[in-house]
């Protein structure tokens, strides 16, 4: 499917799972290599970045959130021209689709400030990076929910929450991990299409990157302090049961030997016999428990 927005002379082209044909026509309109145009057709794993001639193929991959457990990641291609901007994608990309929406209202308001294919692009990277950012916050809630749940005695369940989160954030940190170098590699070739004073640009789209980085950074600190409570609290508590269940042996143990002892079949037996023999074997085995309780209580083990 292919979308076609226009500023001006600025052109914005936005192909989703684009046909042969489609590319094609572009390859004409917009005298694109072949090499480069071959990209648009099928996706490519490794983020990259290719000059021909006046055009600049850029290839990034972005996380995206869904949900708390799942993390996917979707590839976006850009060709930047002196007059126009291609992006490819494969599936549909929320963020590209609230930036096509203000692209339109800008254009019929006449209030824009790209002039050309490097200030949209600029301007549509920047907003990737704000939308990865507003996912950070939302996985920020979510490791307040999981804090919240810890501390009022959830610690079981949240074993399974802390590492589902732990593993989108980790997915989001390696996504993210050659972003700086290829924006790095762009800024050269970015500034001698479009002069030097868009180096500023390339510097404004690198510090947003950083600062997306950072926060996920973050997180995973967060996380793993979460990581580290939750296994203290949970241990606690294992080692309360524990010593509770260790505690209840050592009472019983005595105990059933005591009844075993009087249940013997044996001709002579101490206390069998006389009047009220059952209960006086009942009250030797409750005395016997009082006092094991009085001196756990006493040493503080209970």
């Amino acid at each position: 499917m292919l979308t076609r927005h226009t500023q001006k002379n600025l052109t914005w082209i936005d192909l989703v799972s684009p046909t042969p044909a489609e590319v094609r026509d572009l390859m004409k309109e917009f005298n694109l290599h072949p090499l480069v145009a071959q990209e648009l057709l099928v996706p490519t794993y490794r983020s990259k970045i290719e000059r021909q001639g006046d055009d600049i193929l850029v290839i990034l991959h972005f996380p995206t959130l869904r949900g708390v457990a799942e993390r996917a990641e979707h590839e976006i291609d850009f060709i930047v021209g002196k007059q126009f901007l291609i992006t490819t994608r494969y599936e549909n990309i929320d963020p590209l689709h609230i930036f096509g929406r203000v692209f339109e209202v800008e254009a019929v308001l006449g209030h824009t400030s790209a002039t050309h294919g490097g200030h949209l692009f600029a301007s549509m990277v920047r907003s990737l990076y704000q939308a990865l950012g507003d996912e950070g916050e939302a996985l920020s809630r979510r490791l307040k929910e999981i804090e919240d749940r810890i501390f009022k005695g959830d610690e079981r369940r949240m074993v399974i929450e802390l590492s589902q989160t732990g593993r989108v954030i980790h997915d989001f940190r390696q996504a993210l991990l050659p972003h700086r170098e290829m924006l790095a590699s762009l800024e050269p070739a970015m500034t001698r299409l479009f002069g030097q004073e868009f180096s500023y640009y390339m510097r404004d789209i690198a510090g947003t990157c950083t600062r997306v980085e950072r926060a996920f950074m973050h997180l995973r600190e967060s996380l793993e302090e979460l990581r580290e409570t939750n296994n203290s609290l949970l241990s606690t508590k294992q080692n309360e049961i524990m010593k509770v269940l260790t505690i209840m042996a050592f009472v019983t143990f005595p105990l059933s030997l005591i009844a075993s002892i009087f249940g013997m079949n044996t001709e002579w037996l101490p206390i069998v016999g006389l009047p009220g023999d059952f209960w006086i074997v009942m009250g030797i085995m409750a005395a016997l428990t009082i006092s094991f309780f009085v001196f756990f209580k006493h040493k503080g083990w209970l």
